[in-house]
């Protein structure tokens, strides 16, 4: 069904009634999500065409992440960051680094693929999601040091993460092949770029606040909505991909300063990104055909298995050494790794840039989202199982 307004419109309705009926079956959202995303997309009623969207699906897509991602800094706060900032920094630092290098080696030994191929697939999965995990913990409630861990982790990850893999692509199509020393100036400066913007773009909109007369009642929700999206694009515009951060960075500026407008705002923030995710899961799911998952066979799944219980432990040890966490929590920090949303759709994004010129990236994409799919399953469903057993669960 070739039509765009309609692909959009029924996105949306369709993510807002996987979302319901997952709160009432008590499973984690995203799994009806991309089950919805499969069963009303090509494969199945072909109710929902995300190539009817053309170019204008990434836009969509990049101004939702923005969204997610401020509302995910909002709920970051700095005090809670200080006080794990040697796990937070060394899973940051250390723990992608191992990620990168081992997603890498693995797709090269298992799946026979090249190494440009598998470099791309190893910056990519280096972001977690914060889309996942933030809605997984506040039903699990574990303990509030692993819980900021894997908040923190997952929501600067995401923005670090998402231009580490954009300029690993840059490098990856460049005719004359970028050095690794301009990639490296590439990411310092998006990130530069995008933290300047960030605490401005954030300071200037707490000033705003400070002043109850200046927004009329009833106007300051969409007034910061309308300010995030702009912040986002005009750091784009400034350094490609830099808007994430500046976002992220944004969301943690207003949301740890004191405004009247913050209760309001944490709540039209928190519906807005579950409609926002909803709608993204069922498009990017939609754009993936089940054959190409499939032809990935057993090696895939051997891929993905080795990622689990191989690499996202190696990671979490070496990450948090010397942190202080004891083995109980190192181990549920391993246990708990679920891709997301900026996985997803950055993966969604090398597939179109890869295309245009002349690379096939749909087994990139496959791979990636059967890591998200098992992922998100094995936390959502055993998460809180294993918190129990570690004795890492909060009282209710």
């Amino acid at each position: 069904m070739h039509n765009p307004a309609l692909t959009i419109g029924l996105s949306m309705v369709l993510g807002m009634l996987a979302q319901v009926s997952s709160k009432h079956l008590h499973l984690p959202g995203i799994v009806l999500l991309l089950l919805s995303g499969i069963l009303f997309g090509p494969d199945g009623l072909n109710w929902i065409d995300p190539t009817s969207i053309g170019p204008g699906l990434h836009i969509l897509v990049g101004f939702a992440v923005a969204i997610i991602l401020f509302e995910g800094g909002m709920n970051l706060r700095i005090s809670r960051i200080l006080r794990e900032r040697r796990a937070i920094r060394g899973l940051i630092i250390k723990g992608a680094l191992v990620t990168l290098i081992g997603g890498t080696f693995i797709t090269i030994v298992v799946l026979g693929w090249d190494f440009r191929t598998s470099i791309l697939f190893g910056t990519l999965i280096v972001v977690t999601g914060p889309t996942v995990i933030t809605p997984l913990l506040k039903r699990i409630r574990v303990h509030h040091g692993v819980s900021t861990i894997l908040e923190a982790e997952g929501i600067l990850l995401d923005a670090i993460g998402a231009i580490v893999a954009v300029v690993a692509l840059e490098i990856a199509i460049s005719p004359s092949g970028l050095s690794f020393v301009t990639g490296l100036y590439h990411i310092v400066s998006r990130l530069g770029v995008g933290a300047v913007l960030g605490v401005s773009g954030g300071y200037l909109l707490t000033l705003l606040f400070r002043f109850r007369e200046l927004i009329p009642d009833g106007l300051e929700n969409v007034f910061i909505l309308s300010w995030v999206i702009a912040l986002f694009q005009v750091s784009n515009t400034i350094s490609p991909e830099s808007g994430i951060a500046a976002v992220t960075i944004a969301g943690m500026t207003i949301g740890n300063s004191k405004t009247y407008i913050q209760q309001d705002l944490l709540e039209f923030k928190e519906q807005l990104t579950v409609l926002m995710i909803g709608m993204l899961f069922i498009l990017l799911s939609a754009d993936v055909r089940i054959e190409q998952i499939i032809s990935l066979g057993i090696p895939g799944l051997i891929t993905v298995a080795m990622l689990i219980f191989l690499i996202r432990p190696l990671s979490v040890f070496i990450g948090t050494d010397n942190s202080g966490l004891d083995i109980k929590q190192k181990l549920l920090l391993s246990w708990i790794a679920p891709r997301g949303i900026v996985a997803a759709a950055v993966a969604s994004l090398f597939v179109y840039e890869l295309e245009m010129h002349g690379f096939d990236g749909t087994q990139l994409r496959a791979l990636v989202f059967l890591l998200i799919i098992i992922t998100v399953l094995l936390a959502g469903l055993t998460g809180g199982f294993v918190a129990g057993q570690l004795d890492l669960k909060r009282k209710s």
